[in-house]
């Protein structure tokens, strides 16, 4: 995919352009408007997503005219880190204030072996599941390509510096604040920065897009960017899930996991992750486990169990670990490759499900929601 040389929302303070924004194709049509060899657009992704410099008089090696014509045309943009917090269990949050006076949460997660950043795509979110802490938040705009790849750099720059080595990111999934395929392109080209050698070197098995099945979308990435691949699913059948998972409604259960099919039909060994929030009464019966074995017989899948996360105003409660065990138990003897997510950051209020940042909700569902717990 080959991007536009100036995205509609690429101009920065002072009509500068965000080089965030560009990707390697972009930035070389920037640079030959300036009257450079494209190829040097190489040159300014090492510097910024390789070596975190942003500054372009320490770019040691651009001629000094090319830095000074940079630095008059363009930036390179970061928003503010309001907030880093970090949890008993290793996990860091970061609350990064964006240029409008939004905020977005962004949380690394460190495991044995690996070290996963868990990154924002919207400001708030736009869909309305009622099992998640962030959806209450309502809903203000998508983010720029830039306030998503800025959530690496800065997360990088920061574990860097607290002695988590010089690439503690191994993985990243976009599974933050917001539904990532109602913000296609700028999220494609987010990751296809991710992708590229001269930026971070990440394979599509490293990068997962989590969605509520969005499904024309789903397919145009399977096109452009087939990525590893995670589905917010949390029912096995189309009353349920138009409940927790309003999006239901216009792409049911039957569409959405035709789509996955499809996703991966070209991809030996790939499956589709599938991730499910254990609510207790709701969707942990055994019955329920047995109906979701029926619903994925044909779909390459893994399935992750998560705990539900609690937060003020719901009437969900989380399942036991008891009735979690079992459940699991019961869909791996179907042969169903199944993990219970570890609740990881709940401490600090980064678990699955509880990222609010600061929202200017345009929408009015946060202000509703207020509403209806006066009168409850």
């Amino acid at each position: 995919m080959r991007s536009a040389f100036v995205p509609a929302d690429t101009i920065a303070r002072a009509g500068k352009i965000n080089l965030f924004d560009l990707d390697r194709s972009g930035l070389a049509d920037f640079l030959v408007s300036l009257g450079e060899k494209p190829w040097r657009a190489s040159q300014l992704m090492q510097w910024c997503h390789q070596r975190g410099v942003v500054d372009f008089e320490a770019m040691s090696d651009l001629g000094k005219a090319l830095r000074a014509r940079l630095a008059e045309a363009g930036e390179f943009a970061l928003p503010e880190v309001a907030m880093a917090q970090a949890s008993r269990d290793g996990t860091v949050k970061w609350l990064l204030r964006l240029a409008d006076g939004n905020a977005i949460e962004t949380v690394f997660i460190p495991e044995e072996g690996r070290g996963t950043l868990c990154i924002s795509s919207q400001v708030g979110c736009s869909l309305n599941c009622s099992f998640c802490s962030t959806a209450r938040q309502g809903y203000n705009r998508n983010l720029t390509t830039a306030e998503i790849i800025a959530q690496v750099f800065v997360a990088r720059r920061d574990l860097t510096e607290r002695g988590r080595g010089e690439r503690p990111i191994t993985n990243v999934v976009l599974m933050g604040m917001g539904e990532p395929l109602l913000n296609f392109d700028n999220v494609v080209r987010a990751i296809s920065l991710m992708l590229d050698d001269h930026a971070y070197g990440l394979s599509k098995r490293r990068v997962t897009l989590s969605t509520s099945g969005i499904v024309p979308a789903l397919d145009q990435l399977r096109e452009v960017m087939p990525v590893s691949l995670a589905v917010s699913l949390h029912a096995t059948n189309d009353a349920l899930r138009d409940e927790l998972v309003p999006i239901n409604r216009k792409y049911p259960l039957a569409e959405l996991l035709a789509a996955c099919r499809r996703y991966v039909d070209r991809q030996p060994r790939r499956r589709v992750t599938f991730e499910y929030v254990m609510l207790a009464g709701i969707n942990d019966s055994i019955a329920e486990a047995r109906a979701l074995i029926r619903l994925l017989r044909d779909v390459p899948s893994k399935i992750n169990l998560i705990p539900f996360n609690p937060f003020p105003g719901t009437d969900y409660r989380t399942s036991s670990q008891a009735v979690i065990d079992r459940f699991r138990d019961v869909l791996m003897e179907a042969g169903i490759m199944t993990v219970t997510r570890r609740t990881r950051g709940d401490d600090i209020d980064a678990a699955c499900g509880q990222l609010a940042g600061r929202v200017m909700d345009r929408t009015r569902r946060s202000e509703r929601m207020r509403g209806a717990g006066e009168h409850a």
